[in-house]
């Protein structure tokens, strides 16, 4: 039987809050040392009272809007009830009948609602024994669940993609997932393929019971991963299916070496976790009349996929240079701001053709020497203006290719300025026909086994000579009219 897969995301991401999401100990994922960002507060000691961070609430509300989903008018925390080793509470203070953001939709997905809650602790497993690590214990934690609307594990992969790069725009988390800092949790279900048939619209069955027996993928933490064990996933519920077998609902974990899923336990309910609302944080009123509140559309940054579509259109670039942009906004504002700076009116020259010679060196060179040198846009010494100023002499034909590469090279390990070290190295390009004979003469003299070369057919053998011109003259000659002139000359 043919099934079709139904798959909703619930994805959690760490924000870059100062302290914790209820106390004042740091919020600080880089800490080396276990159990010292830790406070009678987050180590849920009795009498100690929470004091909700307000900052990480408006990074909450302004995910919110970027995806055009409905902000809360007051809010509420809940105690989510249930014990595990990492949890210091015994309980984690999260929301569940009234979030932050309602709806909303993003990269075609529909979603249910984005809140609000606290991470957990670390678990280290040893050999012998498993410690834990409260540094991490009462992070501000965001989750987005999406509604039930994913077909497939790629379309999951990209839309977790695309998230990550909404939280980087919006600087609300670095969203690394290697650090943890993002964890992606799969819902999925098999139904029949002729599901519509079988359920016309209008029907009043639950939207997971009409789509099959929900399976839990928990903490995804690529999304290689992701799209890996969704796969898997719908491959194992489908086989099952087929032999007749059921489905259990329940939380099933990924075994990155053996590329599978694997059972942990029976799925739990909302009314397991026994939620109810924290008493300790009154709830919250967060309407437009609150001005911090209601200006905050006004800090909303050129969003990813507005960006992707401008540069296509104002730039006419490729699917790939353009992605390699949207995931880093320093580079993309680097290159838009390199463009701004190239001198206009260039005789001869396209608009097309000064955005390919940049990207060109942006994507190749620059970015070559920057990881040969581990470097970032941080700290590398090259700025928008001096790329430019070294782009410009290209394109004018002051200097060749080679050239600039090497110019480069002295711009990102000095600092140099382009114009002023191709002037004093003489490093710009003749096109003095004299110099250039005078040149080329001395290379077919030195060099007599090309000579006979090019006169047996062999046409590899003038670039051959063009190199050594190059050599001599640092680059200074013009290639092309060398290779003319070196043409004429075995040719007599």
């Amino acid at each position: 039987m043919a099934y079709k897969p139904t798959i909703g995301l619930e994805i959690h991401a760490e924000l870059k809050t100062k302290t914790k999401m209820f106390c004042v100990c740091l919020n600080d994922l880089n800490e080396k040392h276990p159990n010292v960002n830790i406070c009678p507060i987050c180590m849920g000691h009795p009498g100690t009272l929470p004091v909700a961070n307000k900052g990480a609430i408006k990074m909450v509300l302004r995910a919110g809007l970027a995806v055009g989903g409905k902000l809360a008018g007051h809010t509420q925390f809940d105690r989510k009830n249930y014990f595990y080793p990492d949890l210091p509470k015994g309980y984690q203070i999260s929301q569940y009948k009234l979030p932050l953001v309602e709806g909303g939709r993003m990269n075609s997905v529909k979603l249910t609602r984005i809140h609000l809650e606290e991470d957990t602790g670390r678990l280290i497993h040893q050999k012998d024994s498993t410690l834990v690590d409260f540094n991490r214990a009462g992070v501000p934690l965001m989750e987005l669940v999406t509604e039930p609307v994913i077909s497939s594990a790629e379309q999951a992969r990209v839309f977790a993609q695309e998230l990550r790069l909404l939280l980087k725009y919006l600087d609300v988390s670095d969203a690394d997932m290697e650090k943890g800092q993002m964890r992606v949790e799969a819902n999925i279900s098999l139904a029949p393929a002729d599901l519509e048939t079988r359920f016309p619209s209008g029907n009043r069955v639950s939207k997971w019971s009409k789509l099959g027996t929900k399976v839990e993928v928990k903490n995804l933490n690529s999304f290689k991963a992701v799209e890996q064990a969704i796969n898997y996933e719908i491959e194992r519920q489908a086989e099952r299916l087929n032999e007749g077998k059921e489905i259990k609902q329940e939380t099933r974990g990924w075994d990155e070496k053996k590329q599978k899923t694997f059972s942990q336990r029976a799925k739990e309910e909302a009314h397991d976790y026994r939620y109810f609302p924290e008493p300790d944080i009154p709830p919250l009123k967060i309407g437009g009349e609150i001005e911090e509140f209601r200006e905050l559309e006004t800090t909303i940054p050129e969003l990813p996929w507005n960006k992707r579509e401008r540069l296509k259109v104002e730039y006419d670039l490729n699917d790939k240079n353009t992605e390699i942009f949207i995931n880093d906004e320093k580079f993309a504002d680097f290159f838009e701001n390199t463009i701004s700076e190239i001198k206009e009116e260039k005789p001869g020259v396209s608009n097309k053709k000064i955005v390919e010679l940049v990207v060109n060196y942006l994507t190749s060179d620059l970015t070559g020497l920057m990881k040969e040198k581990s470097l970032n846009f941080d700290d590398i010494l090259v700025t928008p203006e001096n790329f430019a100023d070294l782009m410009d002499m290209v394109l004018e034909g002051k200097i060749s290719s080679r050239v600039a590469k090497d110019v480069l090279r002295e711009m990102v390990e000095k600092g140099v300025e382009p114009n002023i070290f191709v002037q004093e190295k003489g490093l710009e390009q003749k096109g003095d026909k004299g110099f250039i004979v005078s040149v080329a003469q001395k290379a077919i003299k030195e060099k007599p086994d090309a000579v006979k070369d090019y006169q047996k057919g062999k046409e590899t053998a003038v670039q051959f000579l063009v190199g050594i011109v190059m050599r001599e003259t640092k680059g200074a000659a013009n290639p092309q009219k060398a290779k003319e002139i070196l043409e004429k000359l075995l040719k007599k």
